[in-house]
């Protein structure tokens, strides 16, 4: 590729992100509160497990706390289990239930929170409830009918096999654990549910902080709690998005992108899980589910070319990087236009 066509594609290039971004920073209503035109929102379920001592509930109480305050800030619609007074009806029949309410094909999100303890007898893992459990097997059918974004995050011990059974297109599952054999009590829950709304975990300083960037930020914060206590860490968080049920851990990531490659050239997760926000920003929350969908499809699409780059001649490559972002620009051309509409 000779010089002057080199500067031509990336002129166009250029062209096109400085057109979308203005189109986009013209946008001036007010935020939609993450409500869609169906009048859903985002949901959040956030199951609170057996204590088994005093120490350990409070610590759980105040997790599911954080959790409680960062949906409410993000104007998610929250539903708790577990911190009733223990009725007729179990836990785990709450839990069955709720989901089978939940509408299972749209675009707003569904997070389901799993706190508490984990167990693993070598073959099944389980999350404990008051009265009977839950298998990753059994959840992993709950779950089977959603088609919506599902973000499932186990801060639980031995919790690793749920990431294996759970991984499906249009997830992200994180767990604390790597293996079910991590059996002790996992401290990852505690440092994500400070970080899902802190603004200090915003890692590219967009105003917002993604369900990846909380997930880095714990990671560390669990790395330096075992540092500093001259302990060997027994705990090692995953996080798959990609659907490969392989998940990536955090020191696979420089920033919020990450660097290692995986065995057999397998895709590396992260992209998707940084699409997710509990509380979005006020520009975020201007744009529309559905053209935010589409918006999230194309940049997954930009990345994944990005980092296939080497399997192109720079010809091929910036060719479909322009018609990508071409695509981009329009999307935001589509956001100025609602917003103009609406004012």
């Amino acid at each position: 590729m000779d010089i002057a066509s080199l500067e031509g594609n990336a002129v166009r290039v250029i062209t096109i992100l400085i057109t979308g971004i203005l189109a986009y920073s013209t946008t001036i209503s007010s935020a939609s509160d993450q409500v869609d035109q169906a009048g859903q929102r985002p949901t959040a379920i956030i199951v609170i497990g057996a204590a088994g001592t005093e120490e350990y509930g409070a610590a759980f109480t105040q997790s599911a706390d954080l959790w409680q305050q960062a949906a409410s800030k993000g104007s998610v619609e929250t539903i708790v289990i577990g911190l009733e007074e223990i009725e007729s009806v179990e836990d785990r029949t709450i839990l069955e239930q709720t989901l089978k309410n939940e509408p299972n094909n749209t675009d707003q999100a569904l997070w389901l929170v799993l706190i508490g303890h984990g167990t693993f007898d070598g073959r099944t893992a389980k999350f404990n409830l008051r009265g009977p459990d839950i298998s990753a097997e059994e959840l992993a059918e709950w779950l089977q009918p959603f088609h919506r974004p599902l973000a499932v995050i186990n801060t639980t011990s031995s919790s690793a096999p749920f990431l294996n059974k759970l991984s499906a297109q249009n997830r992200v599952v994180i767990t604390a654990t790597k293996s079910g054999f991590e059996l002790n009590y996992a401290r990852f829950g505690q440092y994500f549910a400070g970080a899902i709304a802190d603004p200090q975990a915003d890692l590219d300083k967009d105003g917002q902080t993604s369900l990846l960037e909380a997930f880095l930020s714990a990671s560390h914060r669990v790395v330096e709690f075992y540092s500093a206590a001259g302990r060997l860490a027994t705990e090692h968080a995953l996080l798959d998005d990609n659907g490969d049920a392989l998940g990536t851990p955090a020191d696979w990531f420089r920033g919020i992108r990450p660097v290692q490659k995986a065995r057999d050239n397998a895709s590396l997760d992260g992209y998707r899980a940084h699409q997710l926000h509990l509380v979005r920003s006020e520009t975020e929350n201007k744009m529309p589910p559905k053209l935010r969908s589409k918006r999230n499809q194309l940049e997954l699409e930009v990345v994944k070319l990005r980092d296939a780059k080497e399997s192109f001649s720079e010809d091929e490559y910036f060719s479909r990087l322009e018609k990508l972002l071409y695509e981009m620009a329009q999307i935001y051309e589509q956001i100025d236009k609602v917003e103009n509409h609406t004012k």
